[in-house]
């Protein structure tokens, strides 16, 4: 889906990406980001909330927590990490981007409480629970500090992912807000829901979820109620482009993610600021049966368009150029991505060792492929970072070894 915007805007991130494959310099199987074209991403996205007063959070899972990824946004201007989970947190924090947001969308399991209070010390801290938001109270005060609480709120007609489910009830505020400032090393700070906003296909426009409104309700509630300096953080879909809107609402907190990379789904409709920084490379296996296999293990589509037509850049050198698309097949979701299937047709089908070119947008963390950065791209000096697996360690990488 973010091919065709990968082949005008970036075409020598793909090319760099190809040879640097074809001289075994990164490996099948492996998202890999343009480091560069992620710091600019950054800038421009700090830039726009700056401008209008929103606190950004950068979310990695995405690309793998991958270390040069945080070090770049880093150097973009944003600071602080919004972490999905502690697996999260601990690599933002490893590569120098420290938490500003923990617990939202995963909660704190129980006995990680008191790692993540003492050694991370969030800026916020996302609680669906009273049970929840003493775990983070208790984890504060033995560290002798006062944690920030976000309350994660909810209402009949707010929109979740299945599994997404949970929160307190958004008409109750008041009083949460009241029992989570009565927790000994706690302070209520804010509310938090996701998504905020989504993605509308036949609009072709992000759009605000019922969610929003109910951030809004509940911030007039405490507002009434005397309590000033509310936090609204307002998550989903997150690009540059929606910045302005998310303040207009209230929002005081935003997470880009995607964005970051140029492959929200707003990005694949139109054009936007932010340049696509990542792809999916592979490499062709074998024949069979009138069709070229490449290697799986990232074949990830994140199912916010309906079934397409995937393709796919092929070919044995660096080229950006259409006619070296083919159309490609992915094997359905209950399978294992052991392999995708190209077409073969024409004077020169695809070779085993061919390079393969995905437009993916993904989700690194849920799959076994690695992640490798890139710098130097746009001064035509390309060279690899590091190879990191979906948790931000370092890999060692067999094709590195040089007998």
């Amino acid at each position: 889906m973010f091919l065709d915007v990968l082949i005008r805007r970036n075409p020598a991130f793909i090319e760099a990406a190809m040879e640097l494959h074809q001289a075994g310099r990164i490996p099948a199987n492996a998202y890999v980001l343009d480091l560069d074209a992620v710091e600019r991403n950054a800038r421009l996205f700090q830039h726009e909330a700056q401008r209008h007063g929103l606190k950004t959070f950068a979310m990695t899972k995405q690309v793998g927590r991958h270390s040069g990824f945080c070090q770049a946004v880093m150097r973009g201007g944003i600071d602080r990490a919004v972490a999905v989970d502690m697996a999260c947190a601990l690599a933002c924090d490893r590569a120098g981007l420290k938490t500003g947001h923990l617990g939202h969308l995963v909660q704190i399991p129980r006995h990680e409480a008191a790692y993540a209070g003492t050694k991370l010390q969030p800026d916020y801290w996302t609680v669906f629970s009273d049970t929840k938001a003493e775990e983070a109270a208790s984890a504060a005060r033995s560290a002798g500090r006062e944690q920030n609480l976000l309350a994660r709120i909810q209402t009949e007609g707010d929109t979740f992912y299945r599994g997404h489910e949970g929160g307190f009830a958004a008409e109750d505020i008041v009083a949460i807000a009241e029992r989570l400032d009565d927790m000994e090393g706690a302070r209520f700070a804010g509310i938090t829901t996701f998504p905020a906003l989504l993605f509308d296909l036949e609009a072709r426009k992000v759009k605000q979820t019922p969610n929003l409104a109910t951030l809004g309700r509940a911030a007039d509630a405490l507002a009434k109620a005397g309590r000033t300096g509310i936090e609204i953080n307002a998550p989903g879909t997150t690009s540059s482009a929606v910045v302005a809107a998310l303040a207009a609402s209230g929002a005081t907190q935003c997470e880009p993610g995607n964005g970051l990379h140029g492959t929200t789904p707003l990005h694949a409709v139109e054009d936007l600021p932010e340049d696509p920084a990542v792809l999916y490379l592979s490499e062709v296996s074998h024949h069979h049966g009138g069709k070229s296999y490449c290697f799986g293990g990232g074949l990830y589509i994140d199912p916010v368009f309906p079934d397409y037509q995937v393709r796919a850049i092929v070919g044995p050198e660096p080229t950006s150029d259409r006619s070296a698309l083919r159309d490609v097949e992915i094997p359905d979701y209950s399978a294992i991505d052991y392999y995708a299937m190209i077409d073969a047709t024409g004077p020169r089908p695809p070779e085993p060792g061919d390079t393969v070119i995905f437009g993916f947008r993904g989700q690194a963390f849920v799959t076994r492929a690695l992640v490798v950065g890139l710098s130097g791209v746009a001064s035509g000096n390309p060279a690899v970072t590091t190879i990191e697996n979906g948790f931000g360690d370092q890999v060692s990488w067999p094709g590195a070894f040089r007998p």
